[in-house]
């Protein structure tokens, strides 16, 4: 039977949602992917045929991403990528692609990004993998108390919250720019309830200096995000560290860029701290050159916080 390659329609979300089901243990797809107004006309499957079932479906995310000078530039996020079990190796994925591509042209998408733990489906559709880095080691004794105080994030710092990231990345390279709704959908969706997030207040005037959102990795507790000033750091990663002993793990994983404040309150949190490199994000040049989005992925203090996932 012929394949069908076209984009979505709403009668497709029942199938969609049934097939993220089936492939990802991720309840939260369906939520972000509605939250594109376009997301139809960006959402391309393969149909088994006029009339079948939904084979495979490749998501077009557009997203403001600053450039490797701070710049925000509209850019193609990849995401949902999905094929049912049964009709793998047929190189479906590949041409959902290829119309997921002309799309983010024609919207002058200046370069594409997706984040994936197998590259070899992305590479022969022009996809490259770039290397970034995480810290990981053993958990740190417990520290004395510091200067800061750090408590549970309620729902009454959002404001502040949401004014300490965008301070913070206001000038770093592949950070995103948050509308409300990701912070209403998206960072929720990745991070979970915001009393899982740590603030870290001034001794002084009580006003948040300081935001780190830290979550369960297996065996390790995982530093995912962190935003304000940091002289308030070291407190931070120490109340990390204190829950993931709670919690009966013993390592830690921190995904912050590397800098003279990071390091300095690495202790904090890890006995042995050793700098792993990996693979996991891909970029495709659209409108942009390649040097320009080799730069912008490379570029010192580079990172693309999980919580902007796909």
């Amino acid at each position: 039977m012929t394949t069908v390659i076209r984009t979505a329609t709403a009668a497709d979300e029942p199938a969609l949602a049934a097939l993220w089901q089936r492939c990802f243990d991720a309840p939260q797809i369906a939520a972000l992917h509605a939250l594109d107004p376009d997301r139809h006309r960006h959402t391309f499957v393969a149909q088994n045929g006029p009339g079948g079932g939904i084979d495979a479906v490749v998501v077009y995310v557009p997203r403001l991403i600053r450039d490797a000078l701070g710049t925000p530039q509209r850019v193609g996020g990849i995401g949902s990528v999905a094929t049912r079990p049964e009709a793998r190796g047929q190189g479906l994925v590949r041409r959902l692609l290829v119309e997921a591509e002309r799309t983010m042209m024609a919207e002058q998408c200046a370069w594409s990004l997706l984040f994936t733990g197998t590259p070899g489906v992305y590479r022969g559709s022009g996809w490259q993998e770039f290397c970034s880095a995480y810290t990981e080691g053993a958990l740190a004794s417990p520290a004395d108390p510091g200067a800061f105080r750090v408590r549970e994030a309620t729902a009454q710092d959002a404001v502040e919250v949401a004014a300490l990231h965008h301070a913070y990345n206001v000038n770093r390279p592949l950070s995103s720019l948050r509308a409300p709704e990701d912070w209403a959908v998206r960072v929720p969706a990745w991070y979970g309830p915001v009393d899982r997030s740590l603030v870290a207040e001034d001794p002084g005037s009580g006003a948040l200096v300081g935001w780190m959102v830290a979550q369960h990795e297996r065996e390790c507790v995982e530093v995912r995000e962190f935003a304000g000033a940091p002289e308030c750091l070291g407190e931070l990663f120490a109340a990390v560290g204190e829950r993931g002993r709670a919690a009966g793990l013993n390592r830690a994983r921190v995904r912050i860029p590397d800098g003279p404040g990071v390091r300095a309150a690495l202790p904090a949190l890890l006995a042995d701290p050793r700098t792993v490199d990996e693979h996991v994000g891909m970029v495709r040049p659209l409108h942009a050159t390649a040097d320009s989005v080799r730069a912008t992925v490379t570029a010192p203090g580079a990172v693309h916080w999980y919580g902007d996932c796909f």
